[in-house]
């Protein structure tokens, strides 16, 4: 049962970790006053956390970034990229539902705008499903020294970011 226990609680902080971009996207998303822009600059993406910066772009420098921290050898390549491809999936994803949404934000009851946010939900568990097991196929490729990199590196993000929302009283 600890087994069990201590696995799910590693996959909890790994997909803590990897759904920062599909976060980021779910915290950006304003309320539309206005009809929304032309599709490109309607995006949720295009506009904070990251000024200057879509949601791919975010998505690619995260890969880039984690690419780098977690040293990934060319024997691990092909494992990565099948990663890197459910993240890229992912946010792509998450950002047309996220721009479907903020289309419809005008005309939405508030139940409407529950069951929608709802879906929302339930796209980035579906997200998640894909997600952990891309992961779990690159981390069992791994040597130790560097399961151990990855261990402490997502465990720091996950302990970083649990900071940040005792600093502001968030739960997200």
């Amino acid at each position: 049962m600890t087994t069990i226990r201590s696995t799910y609680l590693a996959s909890v902080a790994i997909v803590g970790l990897l759904a920062l971009p599909v976060v980021a996207l779910a915290q950006s998303a304003q309320p539309a006053a206005s009809p929304p822009p032309p599709a490109a600059a309607s995006s949720p993406m295009t506009s904070n956390p990251v000024p200057g910066m879509t949601m791919a772009e975010r998505v690619e420098a995260h890969i880039k970034e984690l690419h780098a921290q977690l040293h990934i050898t060319p024997s691990e390549q092909p494992q990565w990229n099948r990663f890197a491809a459910v993240m890229r999936a992912n946010a792509r994803d998450m950002d047309q539902a996220f721009m479907q949404r903020a289309q419809q934000y005008p005309t939405m009851t508030a139940v409407q705008n529950m069951q929608s946010y709802e879906q929302i939900a339930e796209a980035h568990t579906d997200h998640l499903q894909k997600l952990v097991p891309a992961f779990q196929s690159l981390y069992d490729v791994m040597p130790p020294a560097q399961k151990q990199l990855a261990d402490q590196l997502f465990r720091a993000n996950a302990e970083k970011h649990a900071q940040k929302r005792m600093q502001t009283g968030s739960s997200r």
